[in-house]
Formats: structure tokens, C-alpha cells, sequence
């Protein structure tokens, strides 16, 4: 198992030399698609058994978190020449890994057995939850984004305030939506997962972390320094690990909760 887990590591980050094509940095393009699929090892073990199945759930975080939101955000602090042209590339590079990866898992045989099963909330209870990790992701942005931006990169954006200003409360709309996109993202992962409440959340918050932060930050950009992109890989892993951590515990019932029905009903009979 550990040997084929390697091989879906390393050849579900070969997509990722795609974007190697125009820039360069193939060693640290696949290193980043390495840690990629790492993060959705889990999901490989303990998500859905079907090829269709792994790609459903691979696909939403990939397209939503580390294209869209982080495309989302790079416009607001450092806008690119043709931010559609980088948009819709990167959307049909990561569509490519999605599908690998879900061909790998396939091929591998990597899904295994599991006792445990996801306790769910009703649709309503759901939709309250989601709209409770936006607000969250707004709390977690506002408290770990300014404890980075004030005592750590503060001089990579002197006009950062002045932007956030200009917006206004857009900003922390931006924000919330970005909280709820993501959520809505991995909700697949954590319905799906047969694992335990706790193990989900950890793994989960790994995805959003990984997906939206450090797999993307590996590679060098002509943005951000070395320097730079280890402080925002540390900036995200506080935000969004703790948003991955927070969805999944509102979202799934602890499994005592799951017992408590069946015990009562045997105590009635």
C-alpha cells in the first residue's frame, strides 16, 4: 500500500509540469503537484469507490480553491496583466489533475475498507452551517491576516490598507463568499469520507490548506519572493486549516450523536 501510495503521489503531481510549459521551475511544478495529491490520499483510502466518484469530489476543491479563490485574491492585492487568460488556463490545468487523480485511485485499487460512516444534517441545518464557516472565514481573516500583514508584510503591500479601504465592507463580502465558496467545495470530501469526525476535520482543513496555500505557493512566481511565500503559506495554513477544521464539525454529527437514536429505540422495544 505505502509503494502504490508514492506512485499516486508522484504521478499525480506530473499535470502540475503543464504550467511548467511557460514559466519554467519543472522541479518545483511537480513538487507542488506532489503535495497536491498527498493532500487527497484520504480522500483515495476512504472517499468514494467509484472513478467518477473521486473526480466529483477532487474537482470542486480544485476548481474553487486553488483557481477561483486564489485567483479571486490575487486581483485584489497583486493584479496580473490578463487575469482571464491566467483564469481559464489554470481551470483546464487543475480539471487534468482532478481527472489523474481519480484514474490513479482507480488503477492503484487504493480504496479500503472502512467501519465508519459520516453522520450528516438535514439540508436546512446544512445551509446554516455553511453560512456560520463564511462567517467564521471572515473572523479567521481578519484576526491571522492582521497579525501577517502587521508584523510581516506590511512592506510587501504598502497600499494594502488603502485598497481593503476602497472597498470597504465589499471587502469582508468578498470575504464571506469566499468562506462559503470553500466550504462548499470540500463539502463532498466530508460527506463522503469514511472516517471518523475528528480524522475528517484534520483531513479536511489539510485539503483547504494544501489546495488553497502551500501546493501553489511552491511554485516561484514573480510576485513574491522566497520570503514572501513562506509567510503567506503560514498566513493561510491559520485561516484556512482552521476553516477545513470548522466545516467539518458543524457539518457532520459526532458519532455518539449517531447512537443515541438506535439506543433509544432499542430501549422502546
Amino acid at each position: 500500500m505505502k509503494v502504490r501510495v508514492i506512485v499516486y503521489c508522484a504521478i499525480g503531481g506530473l499535470p502540475l509540469l503543464l504550467g511548467a510549459l511557460g514559466v519554467g521551475h519543472w522541479a518545483s511544478c511537480w513538487l507542488s503537484g506532489i503535495f497536491l495529491a498527498l493532500a487527497f490520499v484520504p480522500v483515495a483510502l476512504f472517499g468514494p469507490r467509484s472513478g467518477e466518484g473521486q473526480f466529483g469530489v477532487i474537482a470542486p476543491v480544485l476548481l474553487i480553491i486553488t483557481v477561483l479563490c486564489t485567483w479571486s485574491e490575487a486581483l485584489i492585492f497583486v493584479p496580473t496583466s490578463y487575469p482571464l487568460q491566467a483564469l481559464i488556463g489554470s481551470f483546464v490545468m487543475y480539471l487534468i489533475v482532478a481527472g489523474v487523480l481519480a484514474l490513479l485511485a482507480m488503477l492503484l485499487k487504493l480504496n479500503r475498507e472502512s467501519a465508519s460512516a459520516g453522520n450528516h444534517r438535514s439540508l436546512a441545518d446544512a445551509a446554516l452551517m455553511v453560512a456560520l464557516c463564511g462567517i467564521a472565514y471572515v473572523l479567521y481573516y481578519l484576526v491571522f491576516g492582521a497579525i501577517t500583514y502587521n508584523f510581516f508584510t506590511k512592506g510587501y503591500y504598502p497600499e494594502a490598507t488603502q485598497q481593503v479601504a476602497k472597498l470597504g465592507l465589499w471587502f469582508w463580502g468578498i470575504q464571506f463568499g469566499r468562506g462559503v465558496l470553500m466550504t462548499l467545495a470540500v463539502i463532498p470530501i466530508i460527506y463522503t469520507l469514511r472516517i471518523r469526525r475528528w480524522q475528517a476535520a484534520l483531513v479536511v482543513g489539510a485539503v483547504i490548506w494544501i489546495a488553497g496555500g502551500l501546493a501553489p505557493l511552491i511554485i516561484p512566481n514573480p510576485f513574491m519572493g522566497l520570503t514572501q511565500r513562506v509567510i503567506h503559506v503560514v498566513e493561510i495554513f491559520t485561516q484556512n486549516f482552521s476553516l477545513g477544521v470548522t466545516a467539518t464539525l458543524l457539518l457532520r454529527r459526532s458519532e455518539s450523536q449517531k447512537r443515541v437514536p438506535s439506543d433509544a429505540a432499542v430501549a422502546r422495544v
